[in-house]
């Protein structure tokens, strides 16, 4: 129980990656704190990480209300006087469409749940994990942040921007036992991949509880990167 005690914030828990590094984290002893929109979805996190002793708190939350992650941090203060992880995993793809296509309101949502929520989550819960024993922030991202491709500019520049945020935050935190990283998971087989490639055979791709092992070891307790851009297989990604 390597993470015992401790307490993590994973958002995006409901399905997939997150829900995946969730029961992986409770797995190594967090209780985890568990976000997303649907409530089934993170009732059924609840019943797998439950189910082998582990503790998780169940909080229904969209990441486009800001007063909500604005209020985040106090929250968890005041219920657990502390935050030592916090795993921003939530994303949305979007839609796939040249650049003069891109919608009003495709952007703003992409905007307010790729980017806006992790400025808010820092903001709100930074504080906390920075005089948290061993603080562990990871923000998952993408390669296309930095390969700009054909119709995928609305994901990309949200990407890219979260991208320059937590690396900025992560230079500002040199001096203190924070780490904070970004995570590049690659291709895995979920349903945000499935969307973006219908019709692609993901037999061959990683599952999301691969993805979560690697996810969980970075915010393990003992000395781990800082501020850099971590591949899947646990390398540097090239900038």
């Amino acid at each position: 129980m390597p993470l015992s005690g401790r307490i993590a914030l994973v958002t995006g828990a409901s399905r997939g990656i997150g829900a995946a590094t969730a029961i992986e984290l409770a797995r190594r002893g967090a209780h985890v704190v568990i976000t997303a929109r649907t409530q089934g979805g993170l009732e059924a996190v609840d019943d797998a990480v439950r189910g082998f002793g582990g503790q998780a708190t169940l909080l229904p939350l969209d990441l486009r209300d800001g007063a909500a992650l604005d209020s985040l941090g106090p929250s968890l203060f005041d219920r657990f006087r502390r935050l030592d992880i916090l795993v921003s995993n939530a994303g949305v793809l979007g839609t796939l469409t040249p650049t003069p296509h891109i919608t009003p309101r495709d952007w703003e949502e992409a905007v307010a749940v790729n980017l806006s929520a992790a400025w808010r989550l820092i903001r709100s819960c930074g504080p906390l994990l920075q005089v948290a024993e061993a603080g562990r922030a990871v923000f998952l991202t993408s390669r296309i942040a930095r390969q700009p491709t054909a119709y995928w500019g609305t994901y990309g520049a949200t990407k890219a921007g979260l991208e320059q945020l937590a690396l900025a935050w992560a230079d500002e935190v040199t001096s203190t036992k924070l780490r904070v990283n970004l995570f590049d998971p690659g291709p895995v087989a979920t349903a945000m991949r499935r969307a973006a490639f219908p019709g692609e055979d993901q037999t061959p791709l990683p599952r999301p509880e691969s993805v979560a092992r690697e996810i969980a070891d970075l915010c393990g307790a003992e000395e781990t990167r800082h501020g850099e851009r971590v591949r899947f297989s646990g390398a540097p990604v090239p900038a």
